[in-house]
């Protein structure tokens, strides 16, 4: 069942207020505006969606400055591509060294954290050095798609900032991550693997860990709209939980075939809709490329549980 007023005791602040680096951000399920927003700026060549449109910085601030003006609390810097090879894409994405990732993404967040000090900038990688260097130069909070699963290091690096840490479930390397594999139970396994991930990241010495069931990493279509379905399962972990769902293939077989998925630019309102599931079970970060429609439906979404909590209280009396 979705979060509840009963269920707050479930979410302790000193778990679900994330605390990024001296910027508090609320993570516990019920938020007046229903989730945070968490805006994609990917400086990349060869990303699935938007790919080449942000290598040049100035490009990448002004991004920025519309996200921003658009409602997202958050900016997720990616410096390396994580495009999946398969029938929808091709070839996964080039892997990128350490040193090419930081030339990406150095410049991008020290212009963010100099003409936009309001925004709270976490980085899309899982090397430790690029981590290090991202936290040096500004940045909050360290998104590691690969659940600590290659350099377990990079949790240590949040530790010594004093960052929160995302790690996502996945398989395999990025960018050559397999869309097929047998779970015995996709939600259970997905949340066996993140439960790893969190003590790895705790074990580090990590405060503040956000959880991601990783759509669209490893799993069918029809895992995939599960793990939506069942957002409040990872709940169980005692951690926020961010969805980033935008745009992904699942939503174009969805809304297309398998076989002929809709186009990247006409499955909005597919993820808007598998987004709201998401955050009515629980989910209070979203990871976006589209951010004004986000935030909006979020807002009317939130709303619209306030109202319906207050009715129940009303009752109650």
């Amino acid at each position: 069942m979705p979060p509840t007023d009963r269920d707050a005791i479930s979410y302790p602040a000193d778990r679900f207020v994330l605390d990024c680096r001296g910027r508090p951000l609320d993570c516990r399920p019920g938020l007046d505006q229903g989730a945070h927003v968490m805006g994609i700026l990917n400086v990349t060549p060869d990303s699935f969606s938007d790919g080449g449109q942000f290598l040049d910085p100035d490009d990448a601030l002004r991004r920025t400055e519309t996200m921003l003006e658009e409602g997202a609390a958050l900016i997720d810097v990616g410096g390396e591509s994580s495009r999946p090879r398969g029938s929808v894409y091709g070839e996964g994405a080039e892997a990128v060294a350490a040193e090419a990732e930081k030339r990406r993404v150095l410049p991008v967040i020290e212009g963010i954290a100099e003409r936009f000090p309001e925004a709270l900038i976490s980085v899309d990688t899982y090397k430790p050095a690029v981590a290090r260097a991202a936290l040096e130069a500004g940045a909050h909070l360290i998104n590691d798609i690969t659940g600590l699963r290659y350099h377990p290091e990079t949790a240590a690096a949040c530790a010594e900032a004093g960052a929160p840490l995302i790690v996502m479930h996945s398989l395999g390397r990025p960018g050559a991550m397999p869309h097929e594999h047998t779970y015995d139970d996709v939600v259970a396994d997905v949340r066996a693997s993140l439960e790893r991930s969190v003590a790895v990241a705790e074990e580090a010495g990590v405060r503040h860990v956000v959880v991601d069931p990783g759509f669209g990493f490893g799993k069918t279509a029809a895992e995939n709209l599960r793990l939506v379905a069942e957002t409040d399962q990872f709940l169980r972990l005692g951690r926020p939980v961010l969805v980033g769902i935008s745009r992904k293939s699942t939503i174009g077989a969805v809304l297309g075939s398998p076989d002929a998925p809709a186009p990247v630019d006409r499955r909005l309102y597919g993820t808007l809709g598998a987004t709201a599931v998401a955050v009515l079970r629980g989910a209070t970060i979203v990871r976006t490329h589209d951010v004004r429609p986000t935030v909006e439906l979020l807002r009317v979404l939130g709303a619209t549980a306030a109202q319906g909590r207050s009715a129940m209280r009303g009752s109650r009396h």
